[in-house]
């Protein structure tokens, strides 16, 4: 017991329960923390169930890597959307969200012992997961823009390194990573013989005709490991799916480890997942264009406080990432915002950012007569505290 202890000591808390406490003690508290949408899947998601119902062995386990029908129709998604490409080198595996998918792929490749390399600021799942798994993160930091910087990338790696993350578009920053620089590091991950995980959650969330690239669909898939999720674009965050394309040699190591964690994905959602891939186009069209309509109604009032802050460009996913001119502890300022000013962000030590005190805001949550009252409380309440 005293092992496990420790071993666990050494994994930091998830940091949306801790904030969702602070919440729940703050009544009329409106929340620009947790990163999900607010609409729902699309109707053909539902349409599917009764057809999952129909079949008697569909209570049964099923194939550990997900069932054939959805395999199929995300091989034919990434063929058009990602410009990747399903044959003898690769293959897919269905997992309970993106999460699963990274978990999978840590303890696919890597010993106790061995190294990750992260960028700053990371995607705190992601460090948890390297942590549990009793590796190391190693931690580079991107640019005065959230971009990559493939030198420093190259110079992290050791003997001991097994994979290089990259996020794109960004969880928590929103930044996109340009396709020039994302096949730089699928380069140095190949010359060294090293994995490129890239976790692609936020895909569809791109603003201004800035374009999502797929790293898998450059280069030689034998190091080169994708994650996609359903939770955001489709509105599926409790339906658990989300799916991984991996290099064919990790497949049996892969199945070991979802076999003994999961089994299989949960059949249900996966015949919801088939649903709703089959949604009309306007469907992502029409709601990601109204979180769009979000995003520049945030962006408006979030400039308000240029003095205060230095916010970052981002064409992507949902968030924004502020950098505070205060020497406040983070957390200790997200904590006077909810109890003060009743609206909730996330502090930016959950994403390894130490040097100063930042906070993510996440819009993508809320419809916009809501979330401009949240930006107003927030850009209010930022004024108050700081020149406080």
């Amino acid at each position: 017991m005293t092992k496990l202890i420790s071993r666990m000591q050494a994994v930091q808390s998830p940091i949306i329960p801790v904030v969702g406490e602070l919440i729940k003690n703050s009544p009329g508290t409106i929340s620009l923390g947790q990163g999900v949408v607010s609409y729902s899947p699309p109707p053909e998601a539902i349409e599917l169930l009764p057809k999952f119902l129909a079949e008697p062995t569909n209570n049964l386990y099923k194939a550990v890597e997900g069932i054939p029908p959805l395999l199929a129709a995300l091989a034919a998604k990434l063929s058009v959307f990602n410009g990747i490409e399903i044959n003898k080198e690769n293959c897919i595996v269905v997992t309970a969200g993106s999460n699963m998918g990274f978990m999978n792929a840590v303890l696919a490749i890597t010993s106790p012992g061995d190294e990750i390399i992260l960028n700053t600021p990371y995607y705190f799942n992601h460090e948890m997961a390297i942590a549990m798994a009793g590796c190391r993160a190693v931690l580079v930091e991107t640019d005065e823009n959230y971009q990559l910087r493939p030198e420093a990338i190259a110079q992290a790696i050791t003997p001991k390194t097994r994979a290089v993350v990259t996020i794109s578009p960004n969880n928590p920053t929103g930044v996109v990573y340009c396709e020039a620089t994302l096949h730089q590091v699928n380069q140095i991950c190949s010359d060294r013989g090293i994995y490129h995980i890239s976790d692609e959650a936020y895909e569809y969330f791109t603003y201004n005709g800035v374009k999502h690239v797929s790293p898998g669909a450059v280069g030689s898939s034998e190091y080169t490991i994708s994650l996609y999720s359903l939770s955001k674009a489709y509105g599926f965050a409790s339906w658990r799916i989300g799916y991984m394309v991996i290099p064919q040699h990790l497949l049996v190591p892969v199945k070991k480890i979802q076999d003994t964690i999961l089994i299989c994905p949960p059949v249900v959602s996966q015949y919801a997942a088939l649903g709703a891939l089959q949604a009309k186009d306007d469907y992502l069209k029409e709601n990601i264009g109204a979180i769009a309509k979000v995003r520049q109604l945030v962006l408006e009032s979030l400039n308000r406080l240029q003095s205060l802050c230095s916010i970052t460009p981002a064409n992507g996913a949902f968030y924004f990432f502020l950098k505070v001119h205060t020497q406040m502890d983070a957390f200790k300022l997200v904590e006077r915002l909810i109890q003060e000013h009743k609206v909730a962000v996330i502090p930016g030590t959950t994403f390894g950012m130490n040097d100063g005190c930042y906070l993510r805001v996440a819009y993508g949550a809320l419809q916009i007569d809501t979330v401009k009252e949240g930006i107003e409380r927030l850009v209010q309440g930022l004024q108050t505290i700081i020149k406080n």
